[in-house]
């Protein structure tokens, strides 16, 4: 899974973030890129699902947990 980003880059937090701070990391993105403010722009889209995908994974401590330990493979 090489094509996928560090979860933790897409949002711009530190692998010890804490949840509140990957939850307002998450929020920022979610509220620049989501489809509704941008009509029609697929990188924005883009961007939007890839940040939702990060946030689905590392707001979930077991899931968080196995990406920390294995990355993409852990977690797909």
């Amino acid at each position: 899974m090489a094509d996928k980003r560090d979860y933790y880059e897409v949002l711009g937090v530190a692998k010890d973030a804490s949840d509140s701070e990957i939850k307002k990391a998450y929020h920022k993105k979610a509220k620049k890129y989501h489809p509704d403010v941008n009509p029609g722009d697929k990188d924005a889209e883009a961007n939007f699902k890839e940040a939702s995908e990060a946030y689905e994974i590392l707001s979930d401590k077991e899931k968080r947990q196995r990406y920390d330990q294995f990355g993409h493979a852990g977690v797909d």
